[in-house]
């Protein structure tokens, strides 16, 4: 597994920043979102990505892809405008909350299984659970915002899939970890869009 330090430069990120910015900006004002000029390789690879978004310590939507074949900036992008105006358990945003929003980008690497709940690392891997058709995932950051162990992660993912709480430990769940670069917004810098 990359390490999560690996997928991304800062400069890259904050980047990828302002990509996610421009396309709900450009969403709210009519505009079609046009291609940055001069991408840098790391962004023009598939790659996949979580946009969320946030008013103060509030999530205000988050979307993402656990896989991608299409260009990082791309899945940065739509992911931007889905957590923006499509994530069902907020309404659209409208023009006035997007200056009191701030975006956060996870990169992600590829999920690998694992056969034990014990190789899930709690604030280093994020964490997926499939079990009879529902699933479920939580970003690295999760678990550690909200002060939760292993247990008591899986516990909340499974009931986050809309199972029992304790079907994580049934033999027929699929448990499968990653890992993320994570890029905030920088508040002073959220305007400089380009």
């Amino acid at each position: 597994m990359k390490r999560n330090d690996e997928l991304l430069s800062r400069e890259e990120g904050e980047l990828l920043l302002r990509i996610a910015r421009r396309s709900i900006e450009d969403r709210l004002g009519g505009r079609r979102f046009s291609i940055p000029p001069e991408l840098p390789p790391a962004l023009l690879r598939a790659g996949a990505c979580f946009v969320s978004l946030h008013r103060g310590r509030d999530l205000r939507g988050c979307i993402g892809s656990l896989e991608s074949t299409e260009p990082l900036w791309r899945n940065a992008m739509s992911n931007a405008v889905r957590a923006a105006f499509s994530d069902p358990r907020f309404p659209p945003l409208a023009q006035d909350e997007l200056a009191r929003v701030d975006i956060e980008i996870s990169v992600l690497t590829p999920a690998r299984e694992i056969g034990d709940p014990a190789e899930f690392q709690v604030g280093r891997h994020g964490i997926i659970l499939a079990k009879g058709g529902q699933r479920a995932v939580y970003l690295p950051q999760v678990a550690v915002q909200q002060g939760w162990g292993r247990e008591e992660t899986l516990d909340h993912l499974a009931g986050k899939a809309g199972l029992p709480k304790d079907a994580w430990r049934q033999p027929d769940a699929r448990l499968q970890v990653f890992e993320a670069r994570v890029f905030r917004e920088i508040p002073e810098r959220k305007g400089n869009a380009s």
